[in-house]
């Protein structure tokens, strides 16, 4: 297991949309994704769970990957979540 600590970089933070494409990038991967601000973890492939974080731009999430793919996965999640 991976964990690392993401500055959430996106303009407007999380809202439907964002969200939506995060899910899709999480869901991309075998691994288990976490996302978890303030004492709250989420599947980072449950749009329900994701919305619920209330994620905003300057949020710092800690994001968590295991599985046989985590590295690509954090990669991938961090990417995104960095406006990249």
């Amino acid at each position: 297991m991976i964990r690392k600590s993401i500055k959430v970089q996106i303009s407007n933070g999380l809202e439907a949309r964002p969200v939506a494409v995060l899910v899709q990038v999480a869901s991309q991967y075998e691994s288990a994704v976490y996302v978890e601000l303030a004492k709250k973890r989420v599947n980072a492939k449950s749009i329900m769970g994701m919305m619920t974080l209330g994620l905003n731009e300057g949020d710092n999430v800690i994001i968590s990957a295991e599985g046989t793919d985590e590295e690509a996965a954090m990669q991938g999640i961090e990417k995104y979540l960095s406006g990249n």
